[in-house]
């Protein structure tokens, strides 16, 4: 009895992977752009890659925040356990320096495509 609903899931579970992507393509998105299970996105590959660097800073700010709430928790919880001052401490420093290296990088991307190199499509 158990196999059968293990399997019974299964089945659904494959089931809903391959019919409730089709229901994403029935939106209608503007020209230029293409329906994806993640909404619309520009179909020129110049256009794909600002969006898409966007919402990748965006996840990293949210990751970022989250690690400087957890360094400082456990900041809070050590007692003054030194070694546990110290994780808590890493783990801010390098959330700090991993949102720094995503938002310089964007900064980069900026200046030298755009102002630098001038390649058509950004600016």
């Amino acid at each position: 009895m158990r196999k059968l609903s293990l399997l019974g899931v299964v089945l659904f579970t494959l089931f809903s992977f391959f019919t409730l992507p089709t229901v994403a393509y029935a939106q209608s998105c503007d020209v230029g752009y293409v329906a994806t299970d993640f909404g619309c996105w520009p179909g020129n590959p110049i256009g794909f890659v600002q969006e898409f660097y966007s919402v990748g800073l965006a996840f990293v700010a949210g990751i970022a925040i989250l690690a400087l709430i957890a360094g400082g928790y456990t900041i809070m919880t050590s007692q003054g356990n030194p070694e546990r001052v110290n994780v808590g401490k890493s783990w801010i420093f390098y959330a700090i320096v991993g949102l720094l290296l995503a938002i310089f990088g964007y900064v980069f991307i900026e200046v030298v495509v755009v102002d630098v190199l001038k390649v058509p499509g950004f600016s």
